[in-house]
């Protein structure tokens, strides 16, 4: 199961964090999110606990997302050290996934 996080625990999950951080911003109804949270939940069996992955609901949370001006859904942000880094893309399978997340963290 992938972890929910709000508006006001953000700074403090993302920041506090000792692995790159990867959030799914997301709404209700949108069935590529879904299909994507099925590929994020392999991500996570995959790599355990060398990254986190997050999850957060644009429709509930305001605040990040506007800040990052997200503007298409899904959207996958990249972190590492609390900082943002890059978006990765919003739809693909577990290894793109992972192609993406790899290649920005060795760069």
């Amino acid at each position: 199961m992938l972890q929910a996080v709000t508006d006001r625990e953000f700074d403090r999950v993302v920041e506090s964090s000792r692995v790159p951080v990867l959030v799914e911003f997301w709404k209700p109804g949108c069935g590529h999110c879904r299909a994507l949270m099925g590929e994020l939940e392999r991500v996570q069996a995959d790599r355990g606990s060398s990254l986190l992955i997050l999850t957060m609901n644009v429709e509930e949370n305001f605040q990040i997302p506007a800040e990052l001006e997200v503007s298409w859904l899904p959207a996958l942000a990249l972190y590492r050290a609390g900082e943002f880094m890059k978006f990765i893309g919003g739809v693909g399978t577990k290894e793109k996934i992972l192609q993406h997340i790899d290649d920005a963290l060795s760069g």
